[in-house]
């Protein structure tokens, strides 16, 4: 099975989505900072055989457009919004993995009427954070771009799954393999994160949750506690032997995780928890 291309446009930025069909309930997928959305392919392929799956180059990220004037935590969520609303998405899951989880989270807290539920990998409230942007545009200045091949971008990521769907991420051109994203554009959208808390914004989601955590993520224990602590009807999982890249690094056990919860909020409603 293969993905269709699908285009949204909001405020003149182009959203480049890959809607992989099925008919099922709607789940839409968001990746991390510097990401793109064939992060999700193994998993997406699998999920639209009972659901409808839609999954979102986030604005500045993949075929999306490069570099909007608005990279605003709220621009994203809008982006979001639009989405569900162009393409038809009736009450989907939000699913999102790091920054794209935080998306998901500040778009079932502005719209708790939109989403049946929120899945979020590796992703919390978190904030403020100083430094992020410094260690962040650090990391991102190590890449040794243009890597002079595929497989030697695949390495450099790690190999395996991980290096694989990082490296899938990459474009040639010139000779040699670039991001697809600008480093500024990144390091810009993590402007709010670095100044500001969102635990308001968890607090106030009323729809079921799942929270799933790599054993060796950089989630840190005490803010889960204080995540489960504020709403205790979440469900937390955590993921032995993961890191950060729950879901390149194993997309079947998070297949199964997200296909149970899937099956538990088919016939709820929008608000309560699991």
């Amino acid at each position: 099975m293969t993905w269709t291309d699908r285009t949204v446009v909001r405020e003149a930025v182009r959203i480049s989505c890959r809607d992989w069909g099925g008919s099922g309930p709607p789940v839409v997928l968001l990746h991390g900072l510097a990401g793109h959305a064939g992060e999700w392919d193994a998993l997406a392929e699998e999920l639209s055989r009972r659901y409808r799956v839609v999954a979102v180059d986030q604005r500045g990220h993949g075929a999306s457009e490069r570099r909007p004037g608005d990279v605003s935590r709220a621009a994203y969520v809008a982006d979001v919004v639009a989405v569900i609303g162009q393409l038809g998405l009736r009450r989907p899951v939000l699913v999102g993995q790091s920054l794209g989880g935080h998306t998901a989270m500040l778009t079932a807290a502005a719209h708790p009427d939109l989403p049946r539920a929120l899945v979020l990998v590796e992703a919390g409230p978190g904030g403020p954070s100083p430094h992020v942007q410094a260690e962040i545009g650090a990391a991102l200045d190590a890449w040794p771009t243009p890597f002079p091949s595929r497989r030697a971008a695949v390495e450099f990521f790690g190999g395996g799954a991980v290096g694989e769907g990082w490296a899938a991420g990459l474009e040639e051109r010139d000779g040699g393999w670039w991001p697809s994203f600008d480093r500024d554009v990144m390091v810009d959208a993590l402007t709010e994160n670095a100044r500001c808390s969102f635990w308001d914004e968890w607090t106030s989601i009323t729809c079921p949750t799942l929270v799933v955590l790599g054993q060796s993520g950089i989630i840190p224990a005490n803010e889960t506690e204080a995540m489960l602590r504020r709403r205790p009807g979440t469900v937390a999982v955590s993921v032995s032997g993961a890191g950060h890249d729950v879901h390149l690094e194993h997309p079947e056990i998070l297949r199964q995780m997200l296909q149970d919860f899937l099956e538990q909020v088919a016939d709820q409603p929008a608000r309560g928890q699991v």
